[in-house]
């Protein structure tokens, strides 16, 4: 029998969070009780809130409607996409992750290294866990980043992108908001990863705190703070927002070769401008 609206909505996000609480796997192998990830969020939007349909059009017609991706995935299935529900969660780091980040100038920690490569495959993880878990209770689900139909792509108006992402989701699932940086702010900061899945089941969207896609940012209340431009050994920030080719390039030719020579694994990872922030760990209040 399938569960009321609410009563799945409850059941999903203990899901999610116990997985992350108990998995053997959510761990940084550094030391037995070190995890990758504390306590996620959870939030939920339907598939046929106007923002899917936004970005489809703002970003390129290769960006992925919910739709698009679930009958791609289920092509006998009827469905509308008001019956479609996504499913959306944040990874926050763990304080001695964002600790060690902390003092880096140049290049990541090795924790957050780690986390990048290793925590993102526990990310995948815990997608393929509560996609299974969700068909096994007759709720047709997938994962849009595990589908071999996702990639990269290039959009005409913001560069290098992707047929879903991850912190688009976020965003319209009540999450958090955009920072200078583009990463996205949310109630635990924006030192996080984030992952989603799709499902047809009846779930209550949560209601968005926000009207802008950049409220949480304190440069854009009032202009004094660009704390991530400072942290940025790239120099892919400045006040009118992200070069992705600048921090793309950093990455793939500094930090992922540090990272390989220091470390042992291949990852492309940087994230300094996640931590020595004020939005680090949480929406930052302005100083009047």
């Amino acid at each position: 029998m399938q569960k009321n609206c609410t009563n799945l909505k409850e059941w999903i996000t203990d899901l999610i969070t116990s997985f992350v609480f108990l998995s053997e796997e959510n761990s940084l192998k550094l030391a037995l009780t070190e995890k990758f990830w504390d306590e996620p969020l959870v939030g939920f939007s339907r598939g046929s809130d106007p923002l899917y349909s936004f970005l489809k059009e703002d970003i390129g017609d290769f960006y992925w409607h919910p739709s698009d991706v679930f009958s791609a995935q289920y092509p006998l299935l009827d469905f509308s996409p008001e019956q479609l529900s996504i499913i959306s969660w944040v990874l926050p780091q763990t304080e001695e992750t964002k600790k060690a980040q902390r003092k880096e100038k140049l290049y990541p920690s090795q924790r957050w290294a780690r986390s990048r490569l290793f925590g993102e495959r526990f990310n995948d993880e815990i997608r393929k866990f509560v996609v299974g878990k969700m068909n096994s209770e007759n709720y047709p689900c997938i994962s849009p980043i595990l589908s071999p139909l996702w990639e990269t792509a290039i959009s005409a108006k913001y560069g290098y992108a992707s047929k879903w992402s991850e912190r688009h989701t976020a965003f319209i699932c009540g999450l958090g908001t955009f920072g200078l940086s583009d990463g996205l702010i949310t109630r635990l900061g924006k030192a996080v990863r984030f992952g989603s899945v799709i499902v047809k089941a009846d779930i209550e969207p949560d209601p968005r705190q926000y009207r802008l896609q950049n409220e949480y940012c304190l440069h854009r209340l009032n202009g004094k703070c660009g704390k991530c431009i400072k942290r940025c050994p790239a120099g892919a920030i400045n006040e009118k927002g992200h070069d992705k080719e600048k921090c793309k390039k950093y990455i793939r030719q500094i930090t992922a070769v540090y990272a390989e020579e220091k470390f042992n694994i291949r990852v492309n990872s940087c994230g300094l401008c996640q931590t020595g922030v004020p939005c680090e760990s949480k929406i930052p209040v302005p100083v009047k």
